[in-house]
């Protein structure tokens, strides 16, 4: 296949998995993967890649899909292959299921996604993969003031929620942003207006509440349709300040829940002071989340809502928008609040530290990209989760576990010997060590060490090397250490089998000859990472970036640069 037609194939995937919209650095980066003879010929390629991205995007979603068939047909197998997910069949039926689901995964983009945040998105498109249907992205941002969207030159969480949604394989059918839609939530207030559902108060804060908790209406509560909508206008129109005049949706104001009776929709946010960074100031006047998600989850036609617990009380505020358009409403299921031990998924906590949202210490889903955890072992945690309306606590180690079994197979074995000492034996003969990249895929190959004879020197780790004691040099020989004198430790060849070190008691430790120093960086604690330096085997300097590799006797880690590694787990 010719680099044009790749590329083609590639925008055209990606188009038909997002939403009609092929996203250039994506398509950048499945393309390298799959050609990475085209590295080297990076600038001129991605110059053909944009040309073929604005190509594909100017089709309609119909166009691409009808292309992507004709051509390559075998691409759309690999959709069907995803829905075959391990875990998905075993989840919860769902209730109401007619056909397909409509679900949506709806993040505030005032920050990135994180490990709990992946929670809802895993599970919604989960059940869509289960049953068939859309998965909607939602990005509700209706909040410049109190929650404004995270654009800075260092981050845009609304282009990190996608790359993160794309890492974990979660591929939306469409895509809206709600800021806008403001038109749409305008239309709607009128109509509710119109037909006194809702009204503008005008009352002031604590007015409110005292009337509020005493079951009393407010005395704008009832004012004819016409003043309503005149005082609507005059919102519009910037003839309130903030605080001054809001639009609540009239509830039963004998709720027993206080927060219940008669909520605010629409609340007036000065953006000439707190400009939202997709819209500036053009609007003033901005719904409520619960207002938002009501009239977006009807027009969306979402049929089921999988969310949080915390929400519980939102489904019922949510519930009189829905009675007042006469709508039915979707059928919701709360899950409990995920909590992971030995890691914060408070956004505030992490917005306030000083380093960067996709480091290598953080719980965000950029961050454990980073630090080399595989979005399957995500998926894994999350599925065996499941929606139980009970909180539920892991442990990092939980996730820690379900990432070696997915790195394990891939990462190939080598020695490193943290705080080395030098082993100085004299050897009678060759000592030859076949090393296998892994002992259970031997296909991969292996390295041959040949030492001696004569006066052979290696690297140990100090810990091992104990005056007395027999140690086994993993696939090579048996050694006997005599003295240690700084630095250097003296030994003897005791014998050559790992029958005779069994015999002995010898460990197996791994050593290093001919070594290339190593750094490994060690994640310790939010925002808190330790340096370990020690020398490894120089076959290390042939592993690509971003490789998995195993350490003998140390753990799994992910290659960073030429010779710096991340320590991902034991």
């Amino acid at each position: 296949m010719n680099i044009e037609d790749l590329v083609w194939k590639h925008a055209l995937v990606n188009a038909v998995r997002y939403g009609g919209k092929a996203e250039l650095k994506a398509v950048m980066a499945k393309l390298m993967a799959d050609a990475p003879e085209l590295r080297q010929r990076a600038r001129e390629v991605k110059q053909l890649v944009e040309e073929v991205v604005a190509k594909v995007n100017a089709m309609s979603p119909e166009d691409q899909l009808r292309i992507l068939r004709e051509r390559w047909p075998d691409a759309l197998e690999e959709r069907r292959a995803e829905q075959k997910r391990p875990g998905i069949e075993g989840l919860p039926e769902l209730p109401g299921v007619k056909g397909g689901v409509v679900v949506r995964f709806a993040p505030n983009p005032d920050f990135v996604l994180h490990l709990g945040s992946a929670r809802p998105a895993i599970l919604n498109y989960a059940y869509r993969l289960k049953y068939g249907g859309r998965f909607i992205l939602r990005f509700e941002d209706t909040d410049p003031r109190t929650k404004k969207p995270l654009v800075t030159e260092e981050v845009n969480a609304y282009d990190a929620i996608r790359e993160d949604l794309r890492w974990l394989g979660i591929r939306w059918d469409e895509e809206y942003i709600q800021s806008q839609r403001m038109e749409v939530y305008y239309d709607h207030a009128r109509r509710l207006l119109e037909v006194g559902a809702a009204y503008v108060d005008l009352c002031k804060a604590d007015e409110w509440r005292r009337l509020r908790n005493q079951g009393k209406a407010c005395p704008h509560r009832d004012q004819p349709p016409e003043v309503q909508l005149e005082l609507w206008d005059k919102m519009l129109e910037g003839r309130f300040g903030e605080g001054e005049a809001v639009v609540r949706i009239k509830t039963d104001l004998a709720h027993p829940d206080p927060s219940v009776r008669d909520w605010v929709a629409f609340r007036i946010i000065d953006t000439t002071k707190t400009p939202h960074p997709l819209t500036g100031d053009k609007y003033i006047v901005w719904p409520t989340y619960n207002f938002a998600v009501s009239i977006d989850d009807h027009l969306m036609g979402v049929t089921h809502v999988l969310r949080a617990q915390e929400h519980s009380v939102n489904t019922v505020k949510q519930s009189y928008v829905f009675k007042h358009f006469g709508w039915e409403q979707p059928v919701t299921i709360h899950f409990g609040r995920l909590k992971i031990e030995g890691a914060t998924l408070s956004k505030s906590k992490l917005k306030s530290m000083k380093i960067r949202y996709d480091d290598l210490t953080l719980p965000t889903l950029a961050g454990l990209r980073n630090r080399g955890i595989l979005p399957e072992a995500i998926w894994d945690l999350i599925l065996s989760v499941g929606i139980k309306p009970s909180d539920s606590t892991v442990a990092l180690a939980n996730l820690y576990a379900l990432n070696r079994k997915h790195v394990e197979p891939i990462a190939n074995r080598y020695m490193f010997v943290a705080d080395p000492v030098k082993l100085v034996f004299e050897a009678d003969r060759e000592l030859v060590a076949k090393v296998p990249y892994h002992p259970s895929f031997r296909e991969r190959g292996e390295r041959v060490y040949r030492l001696g004879p004569g006066m052979v020197e290696l690297y140990v780790q100090r810990r091992d090397a104990a005056a007395g004691k027999v140690i086994r040099l993993m696939e090579l020989a048996n050694v006997e250490v005599q003295k240690i004198e700084g630095d250097v430790a003296y030994g003897r060849l005791h014998s050559l089998t790992l029958e005779e070190a069994k015999k002995a008691g010898a460990p197996i430790v791994q050593w290093a000859w001919d070594p290339v120093e190593v750094t490994v960086i060690k994640p310790i604690a939010l925002g808190k990472k330790a340096e370990e330096r020690g020398l490894g085997e120089r076959h290390l300097e042939k592993v690509e970036v971003g490789a998995y590799v195993q350490f003998f006797r140390y753990g799994y880690l992910k290659k960073k640069g030429p010779l710096e590694f991340v320590y991902l787990h034991d």
